[in-house]
């Protein structure tokens, strides 16, 4: 078995009858977009989806660009980004930050109405000239297209922003509704590699709306306390359960017929 999945998990699992908060992370909120069913058979039977393979390169944009604009916070300066990009901030300081950055941990919020905990690791917190706080998250990718937030698959990126949003508004912060992806592009256009990727590095806007969480987690609450989703015709995990279901069932006819 691969070391990144574990089957039939014990930890974690949601029970209807249990008093207790149960933590969902922002990540499990946006399973339950894409698949209630697939998100239920995670969360309440402990049968996740396959991961995918870690990105290493990207994490390592990742914690190069965390030491980047922690040079400038610790100066209380603006980083270049901002002044290329006409933004009057600098990088937020909180005592708070290098939890709310931690995975497993990040900002929670205890959401009273479900009784569930919400978390989510932000990258990163900037402060801009009316004190306002936003919201900057990191992306990593390599295409010669100039890069945007136009493709339908990034809404996810625009729902993690949303809920990063919401749990800083709920941990007390005023937050600005205008986010930032600091979006990093490997070039590929170069002679050679000499053992360098270089990148192109955008700073990209994105005005949130928060207002369909609060409904959406009455909608994970229900599931969570009701009988298992139906299949959803638009989820491939859903799809492929269906079709090996289909050629074993065949087989077993076959099976049954020859002996």
């Amino acid at each position: 078995m691969s070391e990144y999945y574990k089957a039939n998990r014990t930890r974690n699992i949601y029970d209807p009858k249990s008093g207790e908060a149960f933590k969902l992370s922002r990540s499990r909120i946006e399973n339950f977009m894409h698949c209630p069913r697939c998100f239920y058979l995670d969360r309440r039977l402990g049968v996740g989806q396959p991961p995918g393979f870690p990105f290493n390169l990207n994490s390592a944009v990742d914690k190069l660009l965390k030491k980047e604009f922690d040079i400038h916070r610790a100066k209380k300066i603006a980083h270049p980004l901002m002044k290329a990009y006409g933004l009057s901030a600098v990088p937020f300081q909180h005592k708070m930050l290098d939890e709310w950055r931690e995975n497993f941990k990040g900002v929670q919020f205890h959401h009273k109405p479900t009784n569930l905990i919400i978390t989510g690791a932000v990258d990163d917190l900037w402060q801009d000239e009316n004190g306002e706080i936003i919201v900057v998250d990191y992306k990593a990718t390599s295409k010669d297209a100039k890069v945007s937030l136009d493709a339908d698959w990034q809404d996810g990126y625009k729902r993690q922003m949303e809920i990063y949003q919401w749990l800083l508004r709920k941990n007390g912060l005023d937050v600005s509704d205008t986010g930032y992806f600091v979006y990093c592009n490997g070039k590929t256009d170069k002679e050679a590699f000499d053992a360098k990727l270089e990148f192109d590095i955008d700073l990209l806007p994105y005005t949130g709306d928060d207002s369909w969480l609060e409904d959406t987690l009455l909608e994970i609450k229900k599931c969570l306390d009701g009988k298992i989703p139906e299949p959803n015709k638009d989820c491939d995990f859903c799809n492929y359960r269906k079709a090996v279901s289909v050629v074993e069932k065949d087989l077993q006819k076959k099976s049954n017929t020859l002996f």
